[in-house]
């Protein structure tokens, strides 16, 4: 293969140049207003995961005196954290300048957000109202110069850093300055809504509120004058495992998401207008290091606040909300066993309503006939009927095995609760095998028929979490295939017996066989091209990372492959370089919702053969977890895939393409313009 400069992509550019395309989201004239305000928000959500967890990975690398450079696809480790920090910089500021875009547009619909300097009386008599009856209640405020050890600020929490210049008699630079942190609390809405003035709707930020009621939080100083900055520290979000012999699984996790809370820092943002003094006053006692990505921001930090920005019923500035489908063919009304049992069912989430998942687990938990279930679960809503069907189910004799996994990034504390919670009311248990994630979504029933026992399954690309189910594509089969749920039932044996290893002629399943089988499955498209066969692959997914499978495609595209990639993120390889990757064409699609399904097609010279699968092709999924992928045998199904991917592949409106500038051009292709998403829901719509 020819070896170019540009031959991988790293991934944590790549990861920064998706972000920056959700941040392209809220510029778009084709968003509603207040949802471009919402992307804003997701921007700085994911920023705030990127530092916790990949910025927090480099840096260890630099830490451990490494260069990295085999794991971060040529790019040196301190090199790349300085890069990481020049992009951040600058998307920051570019973010600053749409909030303000934004905020002018908001205007012109009458909705004003305010400072405390522009308050009327009116309103300045509801804000001091408000903040003595909901904020002061729940402030926590620390004056710092006292103090000999500096309090541990918590991860992504927003804090108003303040400095009073005390009275006295000295000359101006040599005034006694107090400094003091003010936490802005998680428990009230971070936007205030004030009294309307005839068709004006107003809005102050909580910090702002906070800001003109400073008077009253510190009565007991007398200062010449008082200022408030924002500042926020991110924390290394890795857990850390303790080896201690004599504490149960959920112990080990629960402490280590405690310790997460004071994780090396790795990140310090602050208000770019913030005082010298007390920016080096901060600077010092945090102990902030050179490894620390340090980023001057605007007056307010937390944007991700700005994803429950408030509707204020004004519903022409949102999307509109779509009624969740039907299955075609499957009824709710009656048993989805006896449904099943005749023909597979596929639900595409949020086109079609979640609700056939719960209804199979209800049904699962009243059917005299059904004596087990067993599911994995890796994250679930905060109010779950899935738990509670499991739960209702045990309640009615039922044997029910969940294989919970405890390691699921930041819903570790969500999951250990549901752990208890099912553990207590006799549910079975399973926390996953030692040094693998457990990220398949399955579910496998036993059912006491006349021939003897049936199973019924389902299997997913997706969470079992109604939340999610609104807002992320996913597709999720419902199955009585005899071959495929035996195999199935193979994986949860292996979760209870790790070493057994089981063969599978239908599944496949990491970490043993997902990287083998789909190099196979790509060799066979090669061969076929070979000797002029039909050989062509199209696959989407969230992610591509694994530089291994880079290479086999880039080897199938020197064969004549043809290759279709829908990646929604980080995507690794380099498309469209000729005598590399000049067969390789790949586009990434971010709008409405999060684009989430994974699923693998490949010619097979005229009977293709298609998958959809819980992983993506990033070394993780492919080596340190239990994924699952999943055959398409029924002819409807596997058409009806065909026809989403191809809806997606002819976006030209929220398709951007990856080529080696990644500078995430529009794909604008075609006379007749296609928005993948709501060409699905009409797709769907007409069936």
């Amino acid at each position: 293969m020819i070896k170019t400069k540009n031959q991988y992509i790293n991934r944590e550019i790549s990861w920064l140049r998706f972000n920056d395309r959700v941040l392209q989201e809220s510029t778009d004239a084709n968003v509603p207003l207040i949802e471009r305000l919402r992307f804003l928000g997701i921007y700085s959500n994911n920023l705030d995961e990127f530092f916790k967890v990949r910025y927090a990975t480099v840096k260890r690398i630099v830490e451990a005196g490494k260069k990295g450079k085999s794991v971060l696809g040529g790019e040196i480790a301190k090199d790349l954290l300085e890069e990481i920090t020049k992009i951040v910089i600058r998307q920051q500021s570019k973010s600053v300048e749409i909030l303000k875009s934004i905020q002018g547009e908001l205007e012109g619909q009458n909705i004003f957000i305010i400072k405390e300097t522009q308050l009327n009386k009116k309103q300045r008599e509801f804000a001091k109202n408000y903040f003595v009856q909901n904020v002061s209640p729940q402030l926590m405020t620390i004056i710092l110069n006292d103090l000999t050890d500096f309090p541990t600020l918590k991860d992504t929490a927003a804090y108003l850093a303040v400095k009073m210049i005390i009275i006295g008699d000295q000359i101006a630079d040599q005034k006694e300055k107090r400094f003091a942190l003010i936490e802005i609390p998680k428990g009230i809405d971070r936007f205030v809504v004030l009294p309307k003035d005839g068709d004006k709707n107003y809005i102050i930020i909580l910090d702002d509120l906070i800001r003109y009621c400073l008077r009253s939080i510190f009565t007991m100083f007398e200062y010449e004058s008082i200022s408030a900055h924002m500042i926020k520290i991110t924390r290394d979000a890795e857990l850390d495992m303790d080896n201690d012999l004599s504490k149960s699984f959920i112990e080990k996790i629960s402490s280590s998401v405690e310790h997460r809370k004071v994780g090396d820092p790795v990140r310090f943002v602050y208000d770019k207008s913030i005082g010298k003094d007390t920016l080096g006053f901060l600077k010092e006692k945090m102990k902030i290091e050179d490894t620390d990505s340090v980023i001057p921001g605007g007056r307010y930090h937390n944007r991700r606040d700005y994803m429950g920005f408030p509707s204020l019923g004004r519903q022409d500035l949102m999307y509109d909300k779509i009624k969740a489908l039907p299955v075609k063919g499957f009824s709710m009304e009656g048993s989805l066993f006896e449904q099943i049992a005749q023909k597979d069912y596929l639900q595409y989430t949020p086109y079609h309503t979640f609700s056939y998942v719960v209804k199979f687990l209800r049904e699962a938990a009243l059917d005299p006939k059904v004596k087990t279930i067993k599911i994995t679960v890796y994250r679930l809503a905060s109010n779950s009927q899935v738990a509670a069907s499991l739960i209702n189910a045990v309640k009615n004799g039922k044997q029910v095995t969940v294989q919970i996994e405890l390691q699921a990034r930041f819903d570790e504390q969500a999951n250990i609760e549901y752990a208890e919670q099912m553990q207590a009311e006799g549910v079975k248990l399973i926390f996953g095998v030692p040094g693998l994630k457990v990220h398949s979504k399955v579910c496998v029933i036993e059912r006491e028929e006349e021939l003897g026992i049936k199973r019924y399954g389902f299997i997913s690309t997706g969470n079992f979490s109604e939340a999610t189910a609104r807002i992320y594509t996913d597709y999720t089969l419902f199955t009585a295939h005899v071959p495929i749920l035996k195999e199935l039932n193979k994986v949860f044996d292996f979760f209870e017996t790790t070493y057994k290893i089981n063969k599978y002629k239908h599944l496949i399943v990491s970490p043993h066989y997902t990287k083998s089988t789909f190099i196979k499955l790509i060799d066979n498209e090669i061969e076929n091209a070979m000797e002029g066969k039909e050989a062509y692959i199209k696959i989407k997914m969230n992610s591509f990372t694994s530089y291994k499978m880079i290479d086999k495609l880039y080897e199938a595209s020197n064969a004549g492959v043809k290759i279709q990639l829908i990646i929604r993120g980080v995507c690794c390889l380099v498309p469209g370089v000729k005598g590399m990757s000049e067969n390789i064409e790949a586009i990434s699609v971010v709008d409405k919702f999060l684009e989430h399904t994974r699923i693998f097609v490949f010619a097979n010279d005229g009977d293709a053969k298609i998958y959809i699968s819980s992983a993506d092709w990033m070394t993780r999924n492919l080596d340190n977890r239990v994924e699952i992928g999943c055959p398409i045998y029924e002819p409807e199904i596997r058409q009806e895939l065909l026809d989403t991917f191809e809806m997606s592949w002819k976006d030209n409106v929220k398709a951007r393409v990856f080529n080696v500038e990644q500078d995430n051009v529009y794909l604008n292709s075609g006379n007749e313009k296609v928005r993948s998403q709501f060409a699905m829901y009409d797709y769907y719509l007409k069936r």
